[in-house]
């Protein structure tokens, strides 16, 4: 990690890539995500930064979906502090995520990614791999990495990327290019905000279904994006869209599920203990708050929790459409219907995994902001399944 001179430097050379994350369209409803003149491009000069989890699906198959959830969040996490922006588009992709960045955070980026490959072995098991993209790179092969901003409450917008360029960084990551290597074992990134306290959010209308559905090439766009409004569609039959967040926000038990996770990302060994009961503490004051309605100070809980279900990222647009959402049989066999029509067709090709409950995983900087972002996947794979069952396809 950088010294406090180190950060503070890089935040004043930030300010000259400011006004593009400032003046980015904010797109007014989420049917607008194929509207591609409504995108800006990413500046020449900036990156790409990709990360996912080496053989994902395996630690899902010995039930650690919330520790490969919680690696790919760490990704944002360690970025987003290290180079001191919330304001960086990114994407979530359950076992992995993408941020943008200027080339004037190249060094802070690579410490972070290093640094956050390093915990993620260190503290939950996974290999993390990771790569810095050049933009003026993706651009040589003709696609391009453009960005939008979805605004899904008051407070809080989450990024939308188009061009292809974002799923041909990943690919090129994947073939080992561009590769940021791993910090020595006990480097400990900044992950201050990362916390998995909720509970597994139970489908109330059928089942929890993660989808991917990807455009099968340029020439196929026009027809993919009357996909994605019609799927978009079918999702609105269920009430909030298949939001499979209550409304008045998700549960966690106490002690929380992922008590232990967020003590290994907040502190070290040997100060986790006392980490973990002050975790014990805020959610015992968190339950008072809920169960009585009583604020404490600026904090009240049962708005609090309302926050997290507006904020939540349970469908994007990341080159492609991605949802995860609680829909009924019916309207399950209707999406599963345009998807495979679709196919045939040779306008996308598609991955879906269905799972009995949906997961959270957040940054929260301070509960006494409503801007905390919380992002939604199957509990059971989501949509590392569904991406696997898309790769199969592909393969065949």
């Amino acid at each position: 990690m950088g010294s406090t001179c180190d950060s503070y430097h890089y935040m004043v050379s930030f300010d000259a890539d400011r006004s593009f994350l400032e003046n980015l369209p904010v797109l007014a409803a989420f049917e607008d995500v194929t509207d591609f003149g409504g995108y800006e491009p990413l500046p020449d000069g900036w990156l790409l930064a990709c990360a996912d989890i080496v053989k994902s699906t395996d630690a899902i198959a010995a039930g650690r979906y919330k520790a490969v959830n919680t690696a790919g969040a760490s990704v944002i996490s360690a970025l987003l502090n290290r180079i001191g922006s919330r304001d960086l588009p990114f994407a979530f992709g359950g076992d992995g995520a993408l941020v943008a960045l200027p080339h004037t955070a190249r060094t802070p980026a690579q410490e972070a990614l290093a640094a956050v490959q390093a915990w993620v072995m260190d503290e939950l098991g996974l290999e993390l791999r990771a790569a810095l993209v050049p933009v003026e790179d993706v651009r040589k092969t003709g696609l391009d990495v453009r960005v939008a901003r979805m605004r899904v409450s008051e407070h809080v917008t989450y990024a939308m990327f188009a061009g292809g360029g974002a799923s041909w960084a990943e690919a090129e990551m994947k073939a080992g290019r561009y590769r940021v290597a791993p910090a020595a074992s006990g480097t400990r990134p900044d992950l201050a905000g990362l916390s998995c306290r909720w509970d597994p959010i139970d489908a109330r209308r059928g089942e929890i279904v993660s989808v991917i559905a990807m455009p099968t090439g340029i020439e196929s766009l026009p027809r993919f994006s009357a996909l994605v409004a019609d799927l978009i569609e079918i999702a609105s039959q269920s009430e909030r869209g298949g939001h499979p967040v209550p409304m008045d926000g998700p549960h966690h038990s106490f002690p929380s599920v992922g008590m232990d996770i967020e003590a290994r990302a907040a502190a070290p060994k040997g100060r986790r203990l006392a980490y973990k009961l002050w975790i014990l503490i805020q959610l015992a004051l968190n339950i008072y708050s809920d169960k009585t309605g009583r604020s404490l100070g600026r904090f009240n809980a049962e708005r609090y929790k309302r926050d997290v279900a507006a904020n939540s990222d349970f469908r994007k647009f990341d080159d492609g459409l991605k949802m995860t959402i609680d829909i009924d049989a019916a309207t399950l066999a209707q999406l599963e219907k345009k998807l495979i029509d679709a196919e045939r067709d040779g306008v996308c090709r598609f991955g879906l995994h269905k799972q009995n409950a949906a997961l959270m995983t957040c940054i929260v900087a301070t509960p006494l902001a409503p801007d905390h972002i919380h992002f939604v996947d199957g509990a059971a794979g989501g949509y590392a399944m569904a991406a696997e069952n898309l790769k199969s396809k592909i393969a065949a």
